[in-house]
């Protein structure tokens, strides 16, 4: 169970909270089936214990929790809602990078800070259609000139998550001298609209869709960070795979729910009585079990750490294999449930979709899978040499 790796009375009241969510948000669930829709309720509902504000620091009015309390409340959203969990995770990450790093430059940092306290709500726009993850190495095609005491913008963004409910977008724009910053952009600002373009099967309701900036203008003073203003790791994005595996768990409950009551009249006792169907539900615990010790633990190892760089590997592993995990345990209660589990009113089809959208969240397994292979074969080379 999630609860076991509760360690402090904070942490049990705030999965509390939201485990008190969990039934709105799985009602809500069909209403996010539909091209254009959005978690809108959910957000509110966050947003009413303060869950904006949860890694914002103290000194800013927030809540000042860290990655293990995000990672436990992201688990808990995501059990409920996948999408709403995946949605209001980049916010509340990107603010705990800041908290953690404080990289964004003093004066962006001091009014942006005092808009989230009150409930505005940001993401970061990097990726651009047919010019590559940006994680790959690609440079953005969206263009920034300064004109005067202004830059002005042009360009699109794709898989902006959250977009309908965003006031402050992160946006990574090519300056006319080859170096790339980050933008604020204000949603509100002239020339800024969002093009409905999110028809995904997997996590409709996160609304991804595209930015299109066309001649936007803004202060020139609305650089988020120095070019150069690198996080030594990113333990944040393991809010990808406590979403998933929320999504897992869910499923997990579902079908083991299903097995306990459902009696064929062939068989005249409940299915989980069978010892096919106990032997998937033990892989399905023994898979949830391994992927939350996998989980918590590389949190507890990150925030203990003094240097976090070194810890970059631990966190690309984690993302890859906790994510097969929920894949994984998805599958299985499937198998469980049987073919009405891909009925469009049963809700096991929705965890099945959305589970598989991991697959393309960052850092992509081809990427890590790469990267370890030209570890180990170094060296090899090395200890031959």
């Amino acid at each position: 169970m999630m609860d076991s790796f509760v360690k402090t009375p904070e942490q049990q009241k705030l999965v509390n909270q939201l485990k008190k969510l969990q039934p709105t948000f799985q009602k809500r669930e069909p209403e996010l089936d539909a091209l254009g829709s959005f978690p809108f309720d959910n957000m509110a509902d966050l947003k009413n214990i303060n869950y904006h504000a949860l890694t914002l620091p103290k000194e800013y009015g927030g809540q000042g929790l860290g990655l293990y309390e995000y990672i436990l409340a992201q688990e808990a959203i995501s059990e409920g809602s996948g999408a709403t969990g995946l949605s209001i995770g980049w916010h509340v990450g990107i603010v705990l990078e800041y908290a953690e790093n404080r990289h964004w430059h003093t004066g962006s940092a001091s009014w942006l800070t005092e808009k989230i306290r009150h409930g505005a709500l940001i993401n970061t726009a990097a990726t651009e259609n047919n010019a590559g993850s940006p994680l790959r190495g690609a440079l953005p095609k969206t263009t920034a000139v300064l004109d005067g005491n202004e830059w002005i913008i042009n360009g699109e963004k794709t898989y902006t998550s959250l977009a309908p409910a965003l006031d402050y977008i992160f946006v990574t724009a090519t300056t006319t001298n080859n170096t790339v910053e980050t933008f604020i952009i204000p949603r509100n600002t002239a020339g800024v609209s969002i093009d409905e373009s999110w028809d995904m099967l997997a996590m409709r309701g996160t609304a991804s869709h595209t930015l299109v900036m066309d001649n936007v203008r803004i202060p020139a003073s609305f650089v988020l960070k120095s070019s150069d203003a690198q996080a030594p790791a990113k333990g944040w994005l393991l809010h990808i795979p406590a979403c998933y595996i929320g999504i897992a768990a869910a499923a997990r409950t579902y079908a083991i729910q299903f097995a306990a009551s459902y009696v064929p009249a062939s068989l005249g006792k409940p299915i989980a009585e069978t010892p096919n169907i106990r032997q998937l539900i033990g892989e399905m615990e023994l898979e949830l079990a391994t992927a939350r010790h996998l989980l918590y633990g590389t949190v507890e190892r990150y925030e203990q750490a003094t240097d976090k760089a070194p810890l970059a590997e631990a966190l690309n592993v984690t993302k890859i294999a906790v994510t097969n995990a929920a894949i994984g345990i998805v599958d299985k209660a499937m198998k469980i449930v049987g073919s009405r589990a891909l009925s469009e009113s049963n809700p096991m089809h929705r965890h099945y979709l959305n589970v598989r959208a991991g697959l393309y969240n960052p850092p992509m397994e081809d990427m890590v899978k790469a990267q370890l292979a030209r570890q180990a074969i170094e060296k090899w080379n090395l200890k031959e040499n």
